[in-house]
């Protein structure tokens, strides 16, 4: 079947979001900003967050089980600092798909108290016909539901759309719902698998 539209992932795919953008000039060394990402402040810790709860709750609380690390933890708020930047070869990759007239969207786990600024900090944001955003809709991936109440918002057919995604787990539960998927590796990879689709 041709493929109608792309679904893209941001964090990863088009915008480069670390936690170590912040934190290696808040610890001493590298160990230990290790320990505190893989024991403190883990990624399925933040998951809270880009399911929709709010920082303002979850900081403070996180702060109260780890008192030795209460400043660093509060410092998680800042996600804009957390953004090293986009892929600039992904976004040319994006805004040769929108030349092309390829209806493209975005689906992201993302706090929805941090997304506007992102909104604002990334002019090709604006080029998506919809974005859909995990913290504004308490519900994010791989859940398969984020997935079916993306195809709803848009109007998507899983057999026409590709989504494109770093996360395998996420393209797991893509690939389950029907979608065509490209597990991100890097621009060139993406650029050739969309040429073979004849998207580009």
């Amino acid at each position: 079947m041709v493929v109608r539209a792309v679904v893209f992932d941001l964090g990863g795919v088009l915008i480069d979001w670390n936690p170590r953008y912040l934190y290696r000039d808040v610890f001493a060394d590298d160990d230990e900003m290790e320990h505190f990402l893989g024991s403190v402040c883990t990624m399925e810790w933040h998951y809270q967050h880009d399911l929709g709860r709010p920082m303002a709750v979850t900081l403070p609380e996180h702060a109260a089980r780890f008192p030795e690390y209460r400043d660093a933890i509060m410092l998680w708020g800042d996600e804009n600092a957390m953004i090293g930047g986009s892929h600039t070869d992904v976004v040319a990759v994006l805004r040769d798909v929108c030349d092309r007239s390829v209806p493209s969207y975005a689906l992201t786990n993302w706090p929805a108290e941090t997304f506007p600024a992102a909104r604002k900090r990334f002019e090709f944001l604006d080029w998506f016909e919809g974005i859909l955003v995990s913290g504004e809709e308490g519900v994010g991936k791989p859940d398969h539901a984020v997935f079916r109440l993306l195809c709803e918002r848009f109007d998507l057919d899983p057999q026409s759309t590709l989504f494109v995604d770093d996360t395998a787990g996420n393209i797991d539960a893509a690939h389950t719902l029907g979608f065509r998927t490209h597990r991100f590796r890097g621009a060139a990879e993406l650029r050739s698998e969309l040429t073979r689709l004849g998207i580009l």
